[in-house]
């Protein structure tokens, strides 16, 4: 009973995170810089799970995954892997509401606590060196 259970929440998972209200990144000083979608299919043009779109690819100076730009920078403040970021990305929905910073800063007030949030900061550094497995991991 209990397999048939994981089997149950494995199949309806998927389905259950990208029904849900899309999970957007800002960043900058006013963060009024998008920096992609959380949440969204790994096809999705604004995902940071689409390895050849703008924000899932380690190239883009506005990638979350460029481990050498503004905000995925282990050195930046307006970076989410600065372990003592004072200004790291927020998360919000496209209504404006407000989800937490999404910060590995683990002191920092309001830091985002969902699930996916917790697992991206675990792993982030294995997730950039192949976006799209690891969304395969995370929502398959």
């Amino acid at each position: 009973m209990k397999s048939a259970n994981y089997l149950i929440l494995f199949l309806l998972f998927p389905s259950f995170a990208f029904s849900q209200k899309a999970l957007l990144l800002y960043g900058g000083k006013d963060h009024d810089v998008y920096l992609g979608c959380l949440n969204c299919s790994e096809y999705d043009s604004d995902s940071i799970w689409n390895e050849y779109g703008k924000y899932g690819s380690e190239y883009n100076s506005n990638s979350i995954w460029n481990e050498y730009g503004t905000f995925g920078s282990e050195y930046n403040s307006y970076s989410p892997w600065n372990p003592y970021s004072s200004d790291p990305p927020v998360v919000v929905d496209k209504d404006g509401g407000f989800y937490g910073y999404f910060t590995i800063n683990q002191y920092k007030a309001k830091r985002a606590e969902s699930e996916l949030s917790l697992i991206i900061y675990k792993y982030y550094k294995e997730i950039r060196k192949d976006v799209s497995e690891w969304h395969d991991k995370i929502f398959e």
